[in-house]
């Protein structure tokens, strides 16, 4: 009886619990997850989109090394921006409530870029955009969403998912995107890279 081979597994270079939750959602489980550190700095001139397809990249170029040249990397990184000014990880309370004041009643956008190394070398990348929309943030608001600790470790400070869907009015665009990983676009990156997962995963059924 012919063995039909395994197919190479897909680990993701992200420690972000976010991402993992939504590959899940999708049916689809890393054999393994490879959390990289690289510098996360904007190049002098760097627009919003080029920074998050860079850092893409490089997170899945550092976790392409480790052993797993035989898988099909998986890297993401999401950027808030208003304009060319971007949002990252509020560092303490101050900056969180900076954040949120300079979003509050404002169009901004959301960026995150998707980076794939199949086996073999090849790459993969593209970035998607989102806008949203935040309604004007009353003080109270402000205090009681920095209270709750759900700005942590969030670009611009908030969570889509979390208690700041109270915030926001109106999106255009994936809504995953803004969580941390767009699952539609993913789903097509994928597919066209060759990748098939194991029935154990589910299927690759796509959002």
């Amino acid at each position: 009886m012919t063995v039909a081979p395994i197919p190479p597994p897909l680990v993701l270079a992200s420690g972000s619990p976010r991402r993992l939750a939504l590959l899940r959602q999708i049916g689809l489980e890393p054999a393994a997850i490879i959390a990289t550190d690289i510098d996360e700095s904007p190049l002098k001139g760097e627009g919003p989109r080029a920074l998050a397809l860079r850092l893409a990249l490089l997170k899945a170029r550092a976790a392409a090394p480790s052993g797993e040249e035989a898988a099909f990397i998986l890297a993401a990184d999401t950027i808030v921006a208003l304009g060319r000014r971007v949002l990252g990880k509020a560092e303490d309370e101050a900056s969180a409530r900076t954040m949120l004041g300079a979003l509050s009643g404002r169009r901004h956008r959301v960026y995150t870029g998707l980076a794939l190394i199949a086996p073999g070398g090849r790459e993969f990348s593209r970035v998607v955009q989102s806008v949203v929309r935040f309604k004007r943030l009353e003080a109270t608001e402000v205090a009681v969403y920095i209270a709750s600790g759900e700005w942590r470790t969030k670009a611009g400070a908030y969570a889509i998912q979390g208690r700041a869907a109270t915030f926001i009015p109106f999106i255009s665009g994936s809504y995953s995107n803004v969580v941390g990983l767009p699952l539609h676009a993913l789903h097509a990156m994928l597919k066209g890279a060759g990748y098939k997962p194991s029935l154990s995963t589910g299927g690759e059924d796509g959002g």
